[in-house]
């Protein structure tokens, strides 16, 4: 037994087995001590360790960027996305897409990692498409969504880095849901997720009210997408957006604000024809082709075909 672990200097082998568990304090606390030793340490080897050059690194969180938004107007639900995809302080994609399918009455915003949330979306609307198919219902109830992804998390602990904001319109009306990748969820009338979720929800919190019309709601979820494209550096490029209402129809606003496009900047830009380097000059001397058994084959017997685009 390691003295990480050792109760004899730390954890209480009669404590409770019901409850919070404290464990891993004490193994973290020496973690922590080998990591960052104190100067004054009465331990002989903290020197050592701290000039140590091959001593171990802590992991670190690793920061993902997204601003994803929802709302709930009178007659259905806005969702809103940016399109920036980052890998650590790496711009992955700049125009991924964030709002995904579930039912045709429902569709869900995914923040934390792009691979986690598209097959965690993925799996569920093809649990739903089964369970339209198996029941003989048109139309899915957006809290059976919900129960599958939150199931479907909680099962994985935290490790399925998926957090999400599901909207939809069914027989009961408009519904908007924010769960988290542990599983835990929460229904409201506005919700952010994601790193320009504080941005995006002073917006919120300054502007909305109940029973708005969706001319206003489409508005005021447009402007909480550019205030996390402008005030947090893990999101960024163009706005999306996708309204659903209770009569059935869905409207998909993709790329629908486009604040950073830089193509008329770039054509105004006038570059010199000088260092261009023109047909003819470098000389050619010969030109052959060799086929595999040593013949010679000159470029008129070859026949170049239009690739078919």
């Amino acid at each position: 037994m390691s003295e990480l672990t050792n109760p004899a200097i730390g954890a209480d082998p009669n404590a409770p087995s019901g409850g919070f568990s404290f464990d891993n304090v004490h193994r973290n606390a020496l973690l922590l001590q080998r990591q960052f030793p104190s100067p004054h340490s009465s331990d002989p080897n903290a020197s050592a360790n701290a000039n140590s050059g091959d001593r171990s690194i802590l992991p670190l969180a690793t920061k993902t960027g997204t601003t994803i938004v929802g709302v709930v107007y009178k007659d259905g639900i806005v969702l809103g996305a940016d399109t920036r995809s980052t890998n650590d302080t790496t711009v992955a994609d700049k125009n991924c897409e964030k709002i995904h399918y579930i039912a045709p009455n429902i569709y869900c915003c995914g923040a934390g990692t792009a691979a986690d949330t598209e097959k965690t979306t993925e799996l569920i609307s093809s649990q739903m498409e089964l369970l339209r198919l198996n029941t003989g219902d048109g139309q899915s109830r957006v809290v059976t969504a919900c129960t599958l992804l939150k199931r479907m998390l909680f099962r994985y602990q935290g490790y399925v880095s998926a957090a999400l904001v599901l909207g939809g319109c069914d027989l009961d009306g408009p519904h908007l849901y924010q769960i988290y990748p542990h599983g835990s969820t929460g229904k409201l009338p506005f919700t952010t997720m994601g790193s320009g979720s504080l941005a995006a929800m002073a917006i919120f919190e300054s502007d909305y009210r109940d029973d708005m019309d969706e001319v206003d709601a489409l508005r005021l979820v447009q402007r909480a997408i550019l205030a996390g494209i402008f005030n947090d550096l893990g999101s960024g490029s163009n706005v999306d957006t996708c309204v659903i209402r209770v009569d059935g129809t869905v409207t998909m606003g993709r790329n629908e604000i486009r604040p950073n496009e830089v193509g008329p900047l770039r054509d105004m830009v006038r570059r010199s024809d000088v260092l261009n380097m023109r047909e003819g000059t470098t000389a050619v001397l010969r030109s052959s082709f060799v086929g595999r058994s040593g013949v010679g084959v000159s470029m008129a017997d070859v026949t170049v075909t239009a690739m078919e685009t």
